[in-house]
């Protein structure tokens, strides 16, 4: 009888806690609606010229890697792949529905030390910087845990971007 009241106090504190959470992260998710996500897998994707195994971090507001972005399929870390075609880039995290962002879409890729609750060595995150089908800027961030390291699926994302670019960097959503 002596435990029974501090084990109620506790129920209801981690109660409290859990409820707390799941409303904080649905109005996360409500806010960043308007964001849009990915766009379609378009039908007859191209090949994938690189391919590599993934740890995916977060999706953050472009520039501010403290500012997560709760989009579809990019919600929750996980583990993954990177695909690399001529058409775009397609982003598979277990459990997620996959993400595809065509190459008029993508803005840049680089390195990175930190992000949302991750910090590795000096540029050991690689970010793909994108604009999401409802037009906001993103930055998207990958541990790559393919032996062949960063630099090819840096490399390959870097050649589909500057033809999009000379292009006029046109999106979907922009049509």
């Amino acid at each position: 009888m002596d435990s029974l009241l501090p084990t109620v106090v506790t129920v209801v504190v981690l109660l409290v806690l859990v409820l707390l959470a799941v409303w904080g992260w649905r109005r996360r998710v409500r806010r960043d609606a308007p964001a849009g996500g990915g766009y379609p897998l378009p039908e007859g994707a191209a090949v994938p010229g690189v391919v590599a195994d993934v740890l995916y971090v977060a999706t953050t507001k472009a520039g501010q890697q403290l500012e997560r972005l709760a989009l579809p399929g990019l919600s929750f870390r996980g583990k993954g792949a990177l695909s690399v075609a001529t058409d775009g880039v397609t982003i598979r995290v277990a459990g997620e529905e996959p993400v595809f962002v065509p190459a008029g879409a993508l803005s840049d890729v680089g390195a990175a030390s930190y992000t949302i609750d991750r910090a590795v060595e000096r540029d050991g995150l690689l970010r793909l910087g994108w604009t999401t089908s409802g037009g906001a800027a993103a930055d998207s961030y990958f541990r790559v845990v393919d032996p062949a390291g960063p630099g090819p699926v840096s490399a390959a994302i870097q050649d589909i971007i500057r033809p999009a670019q000379a292009a006029g960097g046109s999106t979907e959503s922009e049509v």
